[in-house]
């Protein structure tokens, strides 16, 4: 049950950034409670994902406002990108590659593991 609401937590966090469905505050917000490795995969795959999408001007526009709003996102990203998993996740995998269902999946359990 731990898993699903993890799960759960994170696509909250990862919809709230892509689709504009919460304020910026709001969102900084979800990111300072969240786990900072959480976050910088979260910010990461969005990056990844957007990078050459018709989308990309309102997904990085927001994260971009983020970051301006909010520089502590900044060391947030920085000690997220820190920890080992990231290392492991980015030798498994490509961001590109998985949907949000399926990157969220393997990056919760082994957050939660």
């Amino acid at each position: 049950m731990a898993f699903e609401l993890e799960q759960r937590e994170a696509r909250h966090i990862l919809e709230s950034i892509e689709l504009g469905s919460t304020s910026i505050p709001d969102c900084f917000a979800l990111i300072n409670d969240a786990d900072p490795t959480l976050v910088y995969f979260i910010i990461t795959w969005l990056r990844s994902r957007y990078a050459n999408h018709s989308a990309s001007e309102g997904v990085l526009g927001r994260i971009i406002a983020l970051m301006q709003a909010y520089p502590k996102t900044a060391q947030i990203l920085k000690k997220g990108k820190a920890d080992a998993l990231v290392d492991w996740f980015e030798e498994t995998y490509a961001y590109r590659d998985l949907d949000a269902g399926e990157f969220l999946a393997v990056v919760v359990e082994k957050l939660e593991s």
